[in-house]
């Protein structure tokens, strides 16, 4: 699975167990901003919420285990 590097930052604050709004602020981007990028990152996972997303990427070894 190729994930372009924001995609994968995203994905490492959700394993953190930050909402949106709080990665829009830690990204400065906006909350519709991560929401397009939530989108994609379930699309290329294949997975419906952030609980699935995160076990795809802890699986696939996108997610750093050491939060």
């Amino acid at each position: 699975i190729q994930l372009t590097d924001r995609e994968h930052e995203i994905l490492q604050l959700m394993a953190r167990g930050l909402a949106n709004a709080d990665i829009a602020r830690e990204l400065y981007l906006s909350e519709g901003t991560v929401r397009n990028y939530t989108s994609a990152l379930f699309s290329k996972l294949g997975v419906n919420d952030r609980t699935q997303a995160v076990i795809a990427g802890l699986r696939h070894g996108l997610v750093d285990l050491d939060l």
